[in-house]
């Protein structure tokens, strides 16, 4: 007993700390954005084309993930790859400081900027592996992935309000050093901690093998689930549908309203902390409700909130006396991570549908889905704000650019039923039974 609560006491600790410095990320991610705005001079579609395209290497996860379940470290397969993309994140945040100082060009942020992603997606590929792992665990059930939630959010909370007061009072270079230093205490930290320490359970292939080829094959085979592969689709294409205008509103609100960094980083700080309570709500009260009442819930808000920036963009608050920097502070950092609040309830039903031996795997091609679909969305709003001819002196295209992308939102709560619900399997299993 006492060895298996020493082990979840690990486990929050390494799980609490990753997730914290993986929330963090974003306050090396606001000075990269002054960086590139404000240093380079870089104009809207193209600020949005590299904050999607540095994602890239999140579209491999499936890849870490087989890697992981099936390639041990001296006995471990989920601490060293915290460890190696923690040092990766390390080298690229410190890189990049000390190449700010001179004339760096974009071409080589871009390269430093795609390895830190690269670091990152390996240490969520291996903290989302540890999640669902321990999760089939009594000592750890639901509860780690509201946990390991909040502690990102915490993360994020502090990351994107540290991170305005350091670019208004220092620079955006200072925080590009800030987080080298502190992945390379997560890296430092993550050596000391010994995977057997953490009592998770055995992970086998379940069709018996313990190589790659034995855990693609297993992937494969739990991808050929409808109630998995229907649920992820859902997941994917409610994103990569939607041409979000992120770019846009980054030059809308610095360039235009001219809302400075300090109140930006609070706007998202807002974001953060709504994530947070998301995430204490959904424990105490909706981890019984039906994840896909959920999702469907939160997509149906995200338009309501689409829509709400398209008001914004048309001075309609302005003229309600409402100042331009009390909406974005309270409502854009918000809409901001409403993209993401669907994640929970979606990792959880994820977590209890995936079969052991797969946790890696499924969990990695999950976020991998995710984040491809992220990037699509992406691109597509680079496409649409040239098609509504959006530029660095001209916004009044903007407006109809967000009405689109409300429309976009709302289309893909027809297919709600893609998403598994547990109940109605439960019934549909009983029938069959009879």
């Amino acid at each position: 007993m006492s060895s298996d609560g020493g082990g979840s006491r690990r486990i929050r600790w390494l799980l609490g700390f990753g997730f914290f410095v993986q929330g963090f990320r974003g306050f090396p991610w606001l000075g990269a954005n002054f960086f590139l705005t404000d240093e380079l001079r870089v104009n809207p579609s193209v600020l949005q084309l590299l904050q999607n395209s540095a994602n890239l290497p999140m579209v491999a996860k499936p890849i870490y993930g087989v890697v992981s379940d099936a390639v041990y470290f001296f006995g471990q397969h989920r601490v060293p790859y915290i460890a190696f993309g923690a040092l990766l994140q390390a080298v690229s945040w410190l890189a990049i400081a000390f190449l700010a100082r001179s004339n760096v060009s974009i071409l080589a942020l871009s390269f430093y900027l795609l390895l830190s992603n690269l670091g990152a997606s390996v240490v969520e590929v291996a903290n989302d592996a540890i999640v669902a792992e321990a999760g089939k665990q009594k000592s750890a059930s639901g509860e780690l992935p509201s946990f390991v939630w909040m502690a990102s959010s915490l993360g994020g909370i502090l990351g994107n309000l540290l991170g305005g007061i350091a670019i208004k009072t220092f620079s955006s270079q200072s925080t590009f050093l800030v987080f080298g230093l502190l992945a390379l205490l997560q890296f430092l930290v993550t050596l000391n901690i010994r995977e057997k320490s953490l009592n998770l359970p055995e992970n086998h292939s379940p069709s018996g093998g313990g190589g790659i080829k034995s855990h693609v094959s297993d992937l494969s085979r739990v991808l050929r689930k409808p109630e998995i592969s229907y649920s992820i689709a859902w997941m994917a294409l409610s994103t990569a549908l939607v041409p979000v205008l992120t770019g846009t509103m980054f030059f809308y609100q610095t360039k235009i309203l001219n809302i400075d960094a300090s109140l930006l980083g609070i706007s998202k700080v807002v974001g953060q902390v709504a994530m947070l309570l998301w995430g204490v709500v959904y424990n105490r009260w909706l981890k019984t409700t039906s994840p896909r009442k959920l999702i469907a819930a939160i997509q149906g808000t995200i338009a309501v909130f689409v829509v709400s920036d398209l008001l914004f963009v048309r001075g309609v608050y302005r003229d309600l006396g409402v100042p331009d920097s009390v909406y974005v502070l309270f409502v854009s950092g918000i809409l901001e991570t409403l993209f993401y609040f669907k994640n929970l309830p979606f990792t959880v039903l994820m977590t209890r549908l995936c079969p052991r031996g797969c946790e890696g795997s499924l969990m990695a091609f999950v976020m991998s889905a995710i984040a491809l679909a992220f990037i699509v969305s992406g691109y597509l709003g680079i496409v649409l704000a040239s098609f509504v001819e959006v530029t660095v002196d001209h916004h009044s295209g903007f407006a109809g650019g967000l009405a689109v992308e409300a429309v976009c939102v709302v289309v893909p709560l027809v297919l709600t039923s893609w998403i598994y619900d547990e109940k109605e399997g439960a019934e549909e299993k009983s029938k069959k039974k009879e």
